[in-house]
């Protein structure tokens, strides 16, 4: 128990998980005050069975009774709409595949979240995220670092975080593993020791996703075409498929001659690019198709932890979440407001409106939102 943590006060995003419920005891027995906050990020059809988040907020509410701790319920379904999902929409319907869980961190989970806690007299805010800050002495800036169990990181999904932001945040399981966590849940009785880790976003949560983007994203049916520009089937609208997507074109029987290197008659169909103009879909056959192959990306929205770019250089990245690091070189535009990537290997599928994130051994400097 450090003399800094006594007595001050830090508030804990409470989801109903494990992993936030072990954050809140650990900061606890390190003698911070701590309270819980439950946010509610979503409105429109929470009673149903894909998002249920009332279920969650009883299982955040017997942790906060099993630690003897407060805990508020606060409502960020409006903000969330506006900073969020109406970005969300907008990038979907133009042919991009976004990531919310960026933006939601960005905008609620560590903007309004943070207001909030602040003026409840909070310091700090920690969430259960696996990731890590430290101080730097020689640049007295505060650094994003991944979280200690590889397989759990989620560092990507946090890189847009500001100074600001990571001054008052502390990521107590990013200096776990996550067997460790569930370890600790059980030992201490917690009622959700053993309750399965969510996966996806609340406002889609388990269900098809197709689904879920037919209620807010008009269809626009159109040609699927191979490579060689025959029309091999019709797509439902292009807002609905991603870069490198393989299940759910409707067009795995058939077979096409020639199929390129990778490829062979039976070789399934991967989304390879979306013509928005002419309303196409462009598929090709094989996981090593060249044209799911890139050598460089350009990203755009840029956002550094330190609060400028890194210097031109040779770094590694993620352009996708679960992808392992890639040696790449950086370049950046006019007034460093582009940032280009290059790299030594072609990376599979890299796919605008996704993130590149780009990383210095464990530090997480930031990245951008890909254009191309």
């Amino acid at each position: 128990m450090s003399k800094q943590s006594i007595g001050q006060r830090v508030v804990v995003g409470l989801s109903g998980g494990v992993d936030s419920a072990v954050t809140a005891y650990l900061l606890k027995q390190q003698g911070y005050d701590v309270i819980g906050i439950f946010m509610k990020n979503w409105e429109d059809d929470d009673d149903s069975e894909y998002c249920a988040s009332n279920i969650d907020f009883v299982d955040a509410a017997a942790v906060a009774d099993v630690l003897g701790i407060e805990i508020e319920h606060v409502n960020f379904a409006a903000e969330y709409k506006d900073r969020v999902f109406a970005e969300f929409l907008r990038e979907y319907s133009a042919g991009r595949t976004p990531n919310p869980d960026i933006l939601c961190n960005a905008e609620i989970k560590f903007k309004a979240f943070l207001d909030h806690a602040l003026r409840l007299g909070a310091e700090k805010i920690a969430t259960g995220h696996y990731a890590r800050v430290r101080l730097n002495d020689a640049t007295q800036k505060h650094e994003l670092l991944k979280g200690l169990d590889p397989s759990k990181d989620q560092s990507y999904f946090l890189h847009r975080l500001n100074q600001t932001q990571l001054s008052k945040t502390l990521f107590p399981v990013g200096e776990m593993h996550k067997t460790e966590v569930r370890r600790i849940a059980d030992e201490i009785g917690l009622p959700n020791a053993k309750k399965k880790d969510s996966t996806g976003i609340c406002f889609i949560g388990e269900r098809p996703f197709r689904d879920f983007l037919n209620q807010y994203i008009a269809k626009e049916p159109g040609p699927i075409k191979d490579e060689k520009g025959r029309t091999i089937g019709q797509h439902v609208g292009l807002s609905f498929y991603t870069l490198g997507q393989r299940q759910g074109l409707g067009i795995g029987g058939l077979k096409a001659k020639g199929a390129q290197k990778g490829g062979g008659e039976h070789a399934p169909w991967f989304v390879a690019r979306k013509e928005m103009e002419k309303n196409t879909l462009w598929v090709v056959q094989g996981h090593e198709h060249p044209w799911l192959q890139s050598l460089e990306l350009s990203a755009q929205d840029l956002s550094w932890a330190a609060g400028v770019a890194p210097a031109p250089g040779t770094y590694t990245a993620k352009t996708r979440y679960r992808q392992a690091d890639a040696p790449c070189s950086l370049s950046l535009g006019e007034q460093d407001a582009t940032a280009h990537l290059r790299f030594p290997e072609p990376q599979w599928a890299v796919t605008p409106g996704q993130s590149a994130v780009l990383y210095d051994d464990d530090v997480c400097l930031g990245g951008g939102v890909i254009t191309g």
